[in-house]
């Protein structure tokens, strides 16, 4: 049923239209504190539902084919942001076993050992032995006030911290939500793990088991609160780095959370297009037509768990294109 949909919504030639799915991590087994995010057997159920329903491109081919109108039918894209250790432990060999591709989209300061700041808070409070977590010591420079007391007692009251922390500090300056993260740490009392991301290695090895290797900056900043120099540098040293890990030139790029106007600018754009990258995506919903700046690619992702809804969820992205 849903390949005969997606033909209908998505054909080829002309009027064809890529779908482009964004994950992050592929758990080994599900998390009892985001029991909704992806793991190995709901990623293991998507591919093989991704494989059945449509014509999965390496997104290279895929914004190639767009740009020339030859689009197959069914087009669609895998990719993942961040670069975490589970991209290439436990998500690329299950896209191996159903003979699909995807782009990794790498934050390179965090490679080899690094830890991304968001992970310093969810690990802290995963990991903290107490019931409640106190921040009200630690206040945000721009005087709005401080972090708060924080029940932890249960996976879903961690849950609750976990996203009311972020969400307090995900827009404030990288070196301030840097520094905030580690006094986080010391208040939680641990010491979060350092090989939640990839090595250079594990890039080297997705890239050689065929899969694409993208820049997404070096420390994942908002680039729209970034002044033009130190927006080119986030992205222009991502780029060489991970073409001297390579050895080949990198033109793909994803935009840090992705949201256009919040998140990355007008000028994000025109930096990307000028330090010679062939496209980059946002976190736009939608589809992409021959009409879509080929440096704001939407992507989309049906998190369902069900074989029903996530085929709905996936149709629907494309009727709204």
């Amino acid at each position: 049923m849903f390949k005969t949909v997606l033909k209908q919504l998505s054909p080829a030639g002309e009027r064809g239209r890529l779908s482009i799915l964004i994950f992050h991590r592929v758990l080994p087994e599900r998390d009892p504190i985001f029991p909704g995010e992806v793991d190995a057997a709901a990623f293991d159920a998507i591919c093989r539902w991704m494989k059945a329903w449509c014509n999965v491109l390496p997104l290279d081919t895929a914004v190639q084919k767009l740009r020339e109108r030859s689009l197959p039918e069914r087009a669609a894209a895998i990719t993942f942001d961040d670069g975490y250790a589970d991209n290439r432990t436990v998500a690329q060999p299950i896209l191996t076993r159903h003979g699909l591709t995807s782009t990794f989209f790498i934050a390179t300061d965090f490679l080899d050992g690094g830890r991304m700041w968001n992970d310093t808070v969810i690990e802290s409070v995963r990991l903290c032995p107490s019931a409640e977590l106190d921040l009200s010591t630690l206040v945000k420079r721009d005087g709005s006030g401080d972090l708060g007391r924080h029940t932890i007692a249960t996976p879903e009251t961690k849950r609750q911290a976990i996203e009311s922390i972020i969400g307090q500090i995900k827009y404030l300056p990288v070196l301030e939500r840097h520094a905030l993260t580690e006094k986080i740490a010391l208040c939680a009392g641990v010491q979060p793990p350092d090989d939640l991301m990839m090595s250079s290695q594990q890039v080297r090895e997705l890239r050689d088991a065929g899969m694409q290797i993208g820049a997404h900056t070096r420390s994942h900043p908002i680039l729209a609160k970034l002044d033009a120099d130190a927006a080119c540098a986030e992205i222009a040293q991502s780029q060489r780095f991970l073409e001297g890990v390579l050895g080949e030139r990198v033109g793909l790029f994803a935009y840090p959370n992705g949201k256009p106007g919040t998140d990355y600018s007008p000028d994000s754009v025109r930096i990307v297009r000028e330090l010679g990258f062939d496209a980059a995506v946002s976190t736009s919903k939608g589809a992409a037509d021959v009409s879509t700046d080929p440096f704001q690619i939407p992507r989309f992702t049906p998190w369902d768990r069900s074989r029903l809804r996530f085929g709905a969820r996936f149709a629907d992205n494309l009727w709204r294109a």
